[in-house]
């Protein structure tokens, strides 16, 4: 009975792609074949009076760091997080669980949608930043830049590449991307006075490591250090 049901699948799966995909008479032996080909792999290997061992899904990380760049990330636009783009909403939802690589997944369909969506492309960064428990991989780094390279007037690509500078002990090159955003920041920006805050708060802890005669290389300490950063409070 179960090879019977088998190969009635194969059938319905050979009519279901060639209807839906339109494949022309030349490519129809190849899909009949790749079909076979699955059915032989079966007869061989396949065991369906064995009884079922489901495993359990993998638990996702950490989310306290994927709720802070989700909210975070929305102080930085007027607007706030664009509702239209479905990809970015659902990855949201995923790096706010923690579940940073299936998040990483979704950002990935947004971008193949729109390749300059800057919002995207930031979210990204993010999540790879969170996944890696605060460093600065080169995978960010290339979603921070090419965020940056969709909308260069954006602050947020340049505050999150910042910070995961900082926290991946790239002090020097951190304070001299912030100083340029509070330069260019508009005088009403809501996040430039928690940014001013938060970059007095890195000079001061530069300060003591080079006081102390210690290299400033090393990871930022208090609120900016560890997996789960608490950089910027929302503004009231």
């Amino acid at each position: 009975m179960t090879w019977v049901l088998v190969a009635l699948l194969a059938i319905l799966a050979f009519v279901g792609i060639v209807v839906l995909f339109k494949v022309p008479k030349g490519g129809r032996e190849i899909v009949a074949a790749a079909l076979m080909l699955g059915l032989a792999g079966y007869a061989a290997q396949g065991r369906p009076g064995e009884a079922g061992a489901p495993k359990r899904a993998l638990e996702g990380q950490d989310p306290a760091a994927g709720q802070f760049f989700v909210e975070a990330r929305s102080m930085f636009r007027e607007e706030g997080i664009p509702t239209g783009n479905r990809w970015l909403i659902i990855s949201d939802g995923l790096a706010r669980n923690g579940h940073y690589v299936d998040a990483a997944q979704l950002l990935r369909g947004a971008i193949e949608d729109n390749p300059r969506d800057s919002e995207s492309w930031l979210a990204l960064g993010n999540v790879l930043v969170a996944h890696s428990e605060g460093v600065l991989t080169a995978p960010a780094l290339y979603a921070y830049r090419k965020a940056a390279d969709a909308d260069p007037r954006a602050p947020g690509p340049p505050y999150f590449l910042g910070l995961a500078m900082a926290q991946s002990g790239q002090l020097k090159q951190a304070r001299e991307i912030w100083v340029d955003l509070v330069k260019k920041a508009p005088e009403d920006a809501e996040w430039r006075l928690p940014l001013a805050q938060q970059l007095q708060r890195l000079d001061a802890f530069m300060a003591s490591q080079n006081a102390g005669g210690q290299d400033s290389g090393g990871q930022i300490s208090g609120r900016v250090e560890g997996k789960n950063p608490r950089p910027m409070a929302a503004p009231r």
